[in-house]
């Protein structure tokens, strides 16, 4: 009589481990990767309820000038002090036809440091700036503002 080999019983529970296994490779990919997506510096922008859409902000050649919490300046992804704005802007736009520069600045930057910045970009004869933003959140709700002694 000759061997007969006998199939499995039917399982009756899937088998998850390849699924579980393939899942955190793709979650340490992208952990990896996102990074490495945002151009420029992380700041956490002010927000607004009607942004408008600056869709020239993402170009690879675009000048973005960024304004940290902590009062640091950045070109780019370069540190920039103050003083060195101007002479570096005006070199950057010498060959643009579109000169536009585009401010990405921290919620919580003083207000003062940001007017500094746009003027001493405008002195680099720089007649369009873009202030980015970033829109309220749909379901969030907003304050609302009332005044002393009235309804």
């Amino acid at each position: 009589m000759a061997y007969k080999p006998r199939a499995p019983g039917v399982m009756s529970q899937p088998n998850v481990i390849p699924m579980a296994d393939i899942m955190l490779v793709l979650l340490i990919i992208f952990m990896v990767v996102t990074p490495m997506l945002q151009k420029g510096i992380s700041v956490d922008m002010a927000q607004v309820r009607n942004p408008r859409e600056m869709q020239e902000a993402d170009r690879e050649d675009a000048v973005v000038i960024a304004i940290t919490r902590d009062h640091r300046i950045y070109l780019g992804t370069d540190p920039l002090p103050v003083d060195q704005i101007t002479a570096r802007v005006s070199d950057l736009m010498a060959n643009k036809l579109n000169k536009v520069v585009y401010i990405r600045s921290d919620a919580r930057a003083k207000y003062g440091e940001v007017v500094r910045v746009v003027d001493e970009v405008r002195a680099a004869g720089v007649d369009q700036l873009g202030l980015l933003t970033e829109e309220v959140p749909k379901g969030r709700r907003e304050r609302t503002e009332t005044t002393p002694g009235g309804d």
